[in-house]
């Protein structure tokens, strides 16, 4: 594989491949980057979301699983570009959104951490849905 223009090295474990294509989203948002990512928003890259996620799924009914790793990447870079935009535009920074999303499914996940167990997949989804309920009616509350 030839350098990578805005790395210093080659990654190699998946957070560093994270991190890089983190990082890509951001170098083609710059100066030195792409017109066209630049004139893109948080909510314009956030639309192309639905379509790479639906050619996602479209892949996965497929035997090609180098074309699903393929679309999943689409998808993955989409969202990241989205929130590479979303911190220019001083909404969010993508650390907050990883942040939230880790320490939500955490909480969401009380059947699993907590001292109350799921024995089914009904009870852990009767759990999501109060849980999530819950938060609803907090926020309508804040």
């Amino acid at each position: 594989m030839p350098p990578l223009p805005h790395i210093d090295k080659t990654p190699e474990t998946e957070t560093e491949w994270f991190a890089a294509l983190a990082a890509l989203t951001r170098f083609l948002r710059s100066p030195e980057g792409c017109p066209w990512d630049r004139e893109q928003t948080a909510v314009s890259f956030a639309r192309y979301a639905g379509e790479e996620s639906g050619e996602y799924v479209e892949a996965l009914g497929g035997s090609d699983n180098a074309h699903a790793a393929e679309e999943f990447g689409d998808a993955l870079f989409v969202l990241l570009s989205s929130a590479a935009a979303a911190e220019a535009e001083g909404r969010f920074t993508l650390r907050d959104a990883l942040a939230a999303a880790h320490e939500k499914m955490v909480r969401r996940h009380a059947h699993v951490f907590d001292k109350t167990k799921a024995a089914t997949s009904e009870e852990a989804v009767a759990s999501w849905n109060r849980i999530k309920a819950e938060e609803k009616a907090a926020r309508g509350k804040a």
